[in-house]
């Protein structure tokens, strides 16, 4: 997973609340364990008519928002069963962070695990990001904030281990890969005691 210090992306906004993991990534795409590939399956129900075709009044199927790797959602974003395929999906299709005023708490894990940044700001604010739907947001991790047009900045939850682990690019288990030396030399110096 790439290391996540800043980003600066415009927002592609999903208006909806209680999106859940369904909608972002259909069961029936959840045969593989393979992680590339997943994103022309995120929001395929949406995405698609029943004839197959394109929706072209959905969000991720203009081209405006093609390169937009912030996603602004409604609330309760996430919910529903615990799929890692979900993280998959959103950051096989690009994104790097969602922010809404509720996350469910198993896809924010999830999210984290996989180098996607789900931040969780007051309920005004994400209105006032719905209603900009393109706007150009720049992240900053190491400082916890969003930097908006203007140069305001909004502050987001992120806690320390988790934060450490995007800064530097590693899941949980390559974080405790990268504590070899230290775990040698505490299992070195209990054998000697």
């Amino acid at each position: 997973m790439d290391a996540f210090t800043t980003l600066v992306s415009r927002t592609v906004v999903l208006r909806e609340r209680n999106i859940d993991t369904d909608q972002i990534i259909p069961a029936r795409f959840l045969t593989t364990t393979e992680r590339q590939g997943l994103g022309r399956h995120a929001f395929s129900d949406w995405r698609t008519r029943s004839d197959g075709t394109p929706d072209l009044d959905f969000p991720f199927n203009r081209p405006e928002n093609a390169d937009a790797r912030i996603l602004v959602a409604g609330r309760n974003f996430g919910c529903g069963s615990s799929r890692e395929h979900a993280p998959w999906a959103l950051t096989d299709l690009g994104l790097r962070a969602v922010i809404s005023s509720e996350i469910a708490d198993i896809f924010r894990s999830n999210a984290l695990k996989n180098g996607l940044l789900p931040i969780v700001l007051d309920q005004d604010v994400v209105d006032e990001l719905i209603d900009r739907p393109g706007i150009e947001l720049k992240i900053d991790v190491a400082r916890r904030v969003i930097v908006l047009p203007g140069g305001n900045t909004v502050e987001f939850p992120l806690d320390a281990f988790a934060q450490t682990c995007l800064l530097q690019g590693v899941d949980q288990l390559g974080y405790l890969l990268g504590q070899d030396d230290a775990i040698q030399r505490f299992e070195e110096s209990r054998r000697a005691a």
